[in-house]
């Protein structure tokens, strides 16, 4: 499992050719308004501006006439405005420079706008993954690794399961089809694991929870 500076891809979302016998079953991208609305809180964040103009406008409203109190809490809508936009641009950002792709061997991320790595997980190191589900189809896969294979959640964000700080899980965000994609993951990993030598049927048994 490495985690290699993004420098040139010969093949979109891979640092290097893939080996001989491997082939890439899927790749993608998160949905860019999704992720900006799950990994960055932008409607909460327009709730909290909205209630600063109504409490705004509230306790002025016994002061001033109601258009003059209307004017004076504009500027928390306009504040509204202004960081929703810079969070959809961060979200779009993100989104257009990330791929997911999965070969018949490993699950490749390559993730971060300022900073990208690359992510390389073969499924020998994979102990389970699990889908959550969104509506409208979409879905994000979470990737649990072994204990060995340790990773920030700083670096991993946005692409990492919520909540998870302790052993933060690699996760492919908001894509499409997440459920047919969970289903390429868990027939891939099976395949492979059977593959290996070393104990392969319990090794299978950690697999099977990816279309959870």
């Amino acid at each position: 499992m490495s985690q290699d500076d993004f420098a040139f891809e010969p093949i979109r979302g891979l640092p290097e050719r893939p080996p001989e016998g491997e082939v890439i079953l899927w790749q993608g991208q998160p949905n860019w308004l999704r992720l900006t609305v799950e990994s960055l809180n932008v409607w909460w964040i327009l709730g909290y501006f909205i209630f600063l103009f109504v409490w705004r406008f509230i306790s002025v409203s016994d002061l001033m006439p109601l258009n003059q109190a209307v004017l004076v809490s504009l500027p928390f809508l306009a504040l509204a405005m202004i960081v929703t936009l810079l969070l959809m641009l961060v979200g779009y950002i993100q989104a257009k420079a990330t791929v997911y792709t999965i070969t018949n061997k490993r699950v490749v991320m390559r993730i971060g706008a300022a900073l990208t790595v690359t992510l390389n997980l073969p499924f020998t190191e994979i102990e389970n993954a699990a889908i959550a589900s969104s509506s409208k189809n979409f879905g994000s896969i979470a990737i649990d690794t072994k204990q060995d294979a340790k990773f920030s959640f700083l670096v991993l964000w946005p692409h990492a399961r919520a909540w998870h700080f302790k052993k933060p899980q690699p996760s492919l965000r908001c894509i499409p089809n997440a459920a047919e994609v969970a289903e390429i993951l868990s027939n891939a990993a099976k395949a492979r694991l059977v593959d290996v030598k070393d104990s392969p049927k319990q090794k299978l048994q950690n697999i099977d929870a990816v279309v959870s």
